[in-house]
């Protein structure tokens, strides 16, 4: 039976497997921490707080799929695949695919109703990815 990664693969699919890179798992996870570290001051906007948060959490749970060996087409599957990059269950991955709805109303239709709760769930969400992506081991270079 093909992995939850392997049945994503394909022509129309949005998975796309592709050998760990070392630089770009580093690249992701440095610009994913420092998103999330500057999510966290509380003097900046919401807005700017959800964008910085969506955006960091976007990066590690893509550095985490690199890690994995897949690239993806499509920004929501990083999100659904976090039980098998990260092993996080939907207390997480829910509320981060809640974010990306969200992101995408404010993008595409000019309606980012987001308050405060939501901003500290995404970053609590965001927090328990970081971790997980800190603690996966360094990829080795080819």
């Amino acid at each position: 039976m093909p992995s939850a990664f392997e049945s994503l693969c394909g022509p129309g699919k949005p998975l796309k497997a592709e050998p760990p890179d070392a630089n770009e798992f580093a690249g992701l996870k440095r610009s994913g921490l420092a998103r999330l570290r500057d999510a966290g001051i509380p003097t900046l906007a919401l807005e700017s707080r959800f964008d910085l948060g969506y955006n960091a959490a976007h990066a590690l749970c893509s550095a985490a799929l690199r890690w994995h060996g897949y690239r993806s087409s499509n920004r929501y599957i990083v999100f659904q695949l976090l039980p098998h990059t990260l092993e996080l269950g939907p207390e997480v991955w829910r509320v981060l695919s809640k974010c990306h709805e969200l992101r995408n109303l404010g993008e595409y239709e000019g309606d980012l109703n987001i308050d405060e709760r939501i901003v500290t769930d995404l970053l609590a969400a965001c927090r328990i990815v970081a971790e997980k992506v800190k603690a996966l081991s360094p990829i080795a270079a080819p």
